[in-house]
């Protein structure tokens, strides 16, 4: 088993550093794209705010490993081909951007209308406002969901091998169909993902209890 291991080590190695590569730069992208469709959603104009709820419900009615197919098979014929990697880092994001979007929605909408009121008070338009006054205090809320998807978002990556991305999934399949050690290798695989999901799910726990409004509420006065 030690020697298989030596043997399979710098392939698999080689596909984790590429599932963290789609993961970060998915989530990255998912971050910026469920911001702007979170804003566009609560925009008073029907122009911005109806396309991006379409949006936002279409992709999150239907299944990733479908939008991934969709974008590597079909977009080429429409005129936009995508390598395998465009294509993987178009459909994490796309999806992810989705649900984050309705992340952001929430956080924002959890302010207290008066921060908006005292922030028009002080002169500032809307748009200050929310960059300046909302948008701080609303990414406290939203840090520790955003943390969950982007754990999630790590698993998730193994749906890429479907087109042709040789990340740790895709990896542990071409060794399992050279060496036929279906075992041995799926369940090495499995542990790596334990090795790197488990404690990034506990670091985001340890970030949702730290930035818990509970924590930093002043203490109660002790009875007299």
């Amino acid at each position: 088993m030690l020697a298989d291991l030596r043997s399979w080590a710098p392939d698999l190695w080689a596909g984790v550093q590429l599932t963290v590569l789609l993961t970060l730069g998915g989530m990255a992208i998912a971050l910026v794209l469920g911001l702007l469709l979170a804003l566009a959603r609560l925009s008073p104009r029907r122009a911005l705010r109806w396309p991006a709820t379409v949006f936002v419900e279409v992709i999150r009615g239907s299944p990733l490993i479908l939008q991934l197919f969709y974008i590597y098979y079909v977009l080429p014929l429409l005129g936009l081909r995508l390598t395998p990697i465009q294509a993987g880092l178009a459909g994490l994001a796309i999806n992810y951007g989705a649900y984050l979007s309705e992340v952001f929605r929430a956080g924002i909408a959890a302010i207290p209308r008066s921060q908006s009121e005292a922030a028009a008070a002080l002169g500032l338009r809307p748009r200050q406002a929310m960059r300046l006054v909302i948008l701080p205090q609303a990414i406290r809320i939203v840090v520790p969901p955003v943390g969950n998807y982007f754990v999630s978002m790590f698993k998730d990556t193994a749906l890429v091998s479907t087109i042709s991305i040789a990340e740790l999934m895709f990896r542990g399949q071409l060794i399992a169909s050279d060496t036929f050690k279906y075992m041995s290798i799926y369940t090495v695989v499995f542990l790596i993902y334990l090795v790197i999901s488990i404690p990034a799910s506990l670091g985001v726990r340890w970030l949702e209890h730290r930035l818990d409004p509970a924590r930093v509420r002043p203490a109660a006065p002790a009875p007299a």
